[in-house]
């Protein structure tokens, strides 16, 4: 006889150590994942699935539509937030309490989508060239959406690429000579506050900035009607002079790292010298150097700025060329272009926390599918990160959240009117818990007009 809340009655273990110890095997009754309950909160209030059922198109017909579309996308982008690469734990999730709940919301007897049927749902519908297209789309729609709420004075975005191994004959793989593996080659663009405005993956073998237009015009196109200032910063892979131009043709201030040339050092031999005096033991010697600079590709000249750097007990200097059009001083243009690594500590955090790297598919289309519902998800944590969290975990990472938050144990209850689920309190308390529940609720509140 099957036990009422679809988890197969079994005979009670009991430990030899220990005869009182009893041991009951409740699957359908526990998870291992409580805190997903507040990121569908948060989803809520933000009406992100809503967002996402208006832009995907459903071609499932007869019993391929057993299962919502809604409910599906919720279940592949959750899942991967949990840390479910995959659909290869779809089987055991589709009778997870929580999952049922995220999935099926009000109704009592909700389930979620098999593997097979998971499968189906990544590998054919949203691999549908227009549900590719809307879900490369989805994440700034998300963005707007959070934006709407909390209001957004200014916008910098940072563009850079990462790697992503693969292993067998998948469809776009190649072997990159910089990553010294066989990979793909995906391009990111992030906001100031951690969030992915768009991604793209890419031929494994193909430069760093390739198809860079293709992911910042639309992105462009977003912001053009708002009333913002508009910043960009990108390594030296990006430093061409058309990105440039694109750029200053939409009023966008930028520092974008150049590659050092014999040009550029003429430009600030005299710094090249060893300073004057005794060099300090724990000290660095920093200068910079402003000027003009026009290099054969460009087709006028651009201000460029240097920072060279003396180290102690180092021969040489370091020095790197920033090109730039913002009017602040040199000092300043320099510290500004350095946060640009937190592009590099983001998708750090997407590789560790969400798992982007994992794209096992034979198909290109199919992999691309699945890095845009990686980016989903990792969005959808770092709205949670920017919702004016509590102080106790305001500067938690998002694989903080994920371990001490998402993955919490829960137990449901059900009754006739109610269903109670009982949440483990390890690392996130019922105060806390209640706290954060309050938090995502004020999101709710009517939009911020910027």
């Amino acid at each position: 006889m099957d036990h009422p809340e679809g988890a197969g009655k079994t005979d009670d273990a009991r430990l030899g150590f220990d005869r009182r110890v009893r041991l009951e095997f409740r699957g359908a009754k526990l998870s291992s994942d409580g805190g997903l309950l507040v990121m569908r909160e948060l989803d809520d209030a933000l009406g992100l699935s809503d967002l996402a059922s208006d832009a995907l198109h459903d071609s499932r017909r007869g019993k391929n539509t057993t299962h919502r579309l809604d409910g599906q996308f919720r279940q592949s982008v959750f899942g991967r937030l949990a840390g479910y690469e995959d659909v290869n734990d779809a089987e055991r999730l589709s009778l997870d309490p929580v999952m049922r709940q995220i999935v099926g919301g009000r109704a009592v007897d909700a389930q979620a989508a098999s593997a097979s049927q998971m499968g189906r749902f990544e590998t054919e519908t949203l691999a549908a060239p227009e549900n590719r297209k809307a879900l490369a789309d989805l994440n700034g729609q998300w963005i707007d959406r959070f934006h709407d709420r909390n209001g957004l004075k200014y916008i910098v975005l940072d563009m850079d690429s990462s790697v992503s191994p693969t292993y067998g004959d998948q469809e776009g793989s190649a072997w990159n000579w910089h990553f010294d593996c066989t990979c793909y080659h995906p391009n990111f663009l992030f906001n100031q506050f951690g969030m992915l405005k768009r991604c793209a993956l890419r031929n494994g073998n193909v430069h760093s900035a390739y198809g860079w237009r293709d992911l910042l015009d639309p992105v462009i196109a977003r912001y053009a009607k708002r009333n913002l200032m508009r910043f960009f910063r990108a390594d030296a892979a990006y430093a061409s002079p058309a990105i440039y131009a694109r750029l200053e043709e939409e009023g966008y201030f930028y520092a974008i790292r150049l590659p050092v040339n014999a040009v550029l050092r003429e430009k600030i031999a005299h710094r090249l010298t060893r300073p004057v005096g005794r060099p300090s033991l724990t000290k660095v010697k920093r200068f910079y150097e402003d000027f003009h600079y026009q290099a054969q590709s460009w087709e006028d000249e651009r201000r460029v700025i240097a920072k060279i750097e003396w180290h102690p007990g180092e021969l040489f200097p370091r020095v790197g060329f920033i090109v730039t059009n913002l009017p602040m001083e040199p000092d300043w243009v320099v510290r500004f272009y350095n946060q640009r690594g937190t592009a590099e500590q983001h998708i750090k955090e997407g590789k560790q926390a969400i798992n982007w790297t994992r794209l096992s598919c034979k198909g290109m289309a199919q992999n691309e599918v699945r890095l845009q519902l990686h980016a989903l998800a990792y969005n959808l944590g770092v709205f949670l990160q920017g919702a004016n969290l509590p102080e106790e975990m305001a500067d938690w990472s998002l694989t903080s959240l994920q371990t001490r938050l998402i993955k919490i144990g829960a137990r449901v209850v059900r009754h006739a009117r109610a269903i109670t689920f009982q949440l483990a309190e390890v690392a996130v308390s019922g105060t806390l818990f209640s706290r954060i529940l309050t938090t995502i609720q004020r999101l709710r509140a009517p939009p911020v007009l910027t």
